[in-house]
């Protein structure tokens, strides 16, 4: 299971590219960032199941460290995305 996880967490930028192409065929960026992101509520009941199960509270820090890091990826691609162009002159 864990070599499952480690491949899968290896390439969030092509997560982060996924969720780009929805935004670039019209998906809300709002609603796009909200799916990537961990909610408040899915955070918690993650931190419980954790307090009970040390290999379960080392997968939640490196799942939640992905989604981050997906996120910020994304990030960069959407306002880089809606940077006004630069005039050369």
């Amino acid at each position: 299971m864990a070599q499952w996880m480690d491949h899968n967490l290896a390439e969030p930028q092509h997560e982060a590219a996924f969720f780009y192409g929805l935004f670039l065929r019209g998906h809300p960026v709002e609603q796009l960032r909200a799916d990537i992101d961990v909610s408040p509520k899915v955070l918690e009941r993650w931190q419980r199941l954790a307090l009970r199960d040390p290999w379960y509270q080392g997968m939640v820090a490196r799942v939640l460290a992905y989604r981050k890091h997906v996120l910020a990826i994304f990030d960069s691609l959407v306002f880089h995305e809606m940077k006004p162009p630069t005039r050369l002159q």
